[in-house]
């Protein structure tokens, strides 16, 4: 079941720097969130807030709520781990495991969660994984080949199937398609829209047209200045952001005269 995001006054801090302020925003279950902004503006690190992935970070520490279906994921209780079980994640690079089989890459995150499975439901899962990431029909005869055999978008791809393959609500995608060629981009585009039945993804893009082509909600951050944290400066449906943005700023960013 794909969830919605609620944040509220969120600031994350690396030590004493807080690096992003104040974001509020809710992001819909079950649609395509982009988040677009200049270089250092924070748009990542909120990304990685969201599965409390910037935690690896020696420091990172929150203020604020991060609510997915009315449960707080910072809750002291709260287990990161199940969190990221439940929000996944796909990196900028494809990062298949170097050791690993395309079957096997498909199955780690499920394999890490000590499931048990029989080889009938493995077989099953690494099946409906790539379909659902649109690859099995280039892998199906070489599924033990290399992960790493693969071309750059196949293997981010491989990559999706294996964040699928948890059965996560929520998808997390920071910059996807920044290593790809035109037609890997388009192809993971296309997937985008795909997924969107069934799960709730966010993205961050430095490619506005990738912004404007994929998602239903946008959200501008940027700089005061330099040193400042980055926040939210507008957050509105895409084609409302493009089109009559409610800021200035965004404006003069989504048309080119800075960033």
């Amino acid at each position: 079941m794909a969830k919605s995001i609620d944040v509220s006054d969120l600031n994350i801090y690396y030590g004493d720097f807080l690096a992003v302020e104040g974001v509020t925003m809710t992001i819909k279950a079950r649609s395509v969130t982009a988040f677009i902004g200049p270089s250092g503006c924070g748009k990542s690190t909120f990304l990685r807030s969201l599965n409390r992935m910037h935690e690896a970070i020696p420091g990172a520490r929150v203020e604020g709520k991060v609510m997915v279906d009315g449960q707080s994921l910072y809750e002291p209780s709260i287990d990161p781990v199940a969190v990221r079980r439940q929000i996944g994640m796909v990196f900028q690079r494809p990062n298949p495991f170097p050791t690993m089989s395309i079957y096997e890459n498909v199955l780690a995150g499920k394999r890490l969660n000590n499931k048990r499975m029989s080889k009938s439901d493995a077989d099953a899962l690494v099946e409906k994984s790539l379909r659902g990431a649109n690859l099995w029909n280039e892998v199906k005869d070489r599924l033990s080949k290399p992960g790493m055999s693969l071309s750059g978008g196949q293997q981010q791809r491989l990559c999706i199937a294996r964040a699928i393959a948890v059965e996560p609500q929520v998808l997390l995608m920071d910059e996807p398609c920044s290593a790809l060629d035109p037609i890997s981009t388009a192809a993971i585009e296309d997937l985008i829209h795909e997924l969107k039945t069934d799960y709730t993804i966010v993205i961050v893009t430095h490619n506005m047209q990738q912004a404007a082509r994929v998602s239903d909600d946008t959200g501008f951050f940027n700089l005061k200045a330099a040193g400042e944290p980055g926040h939210l400066v507008e957050f509105n449906p895409t084609n409302k952001m493009f089109t009559n943005p409610d800021e200035e700023s965004t404006e003069a960013y989504i048309s080119g005269r800075f960033g």
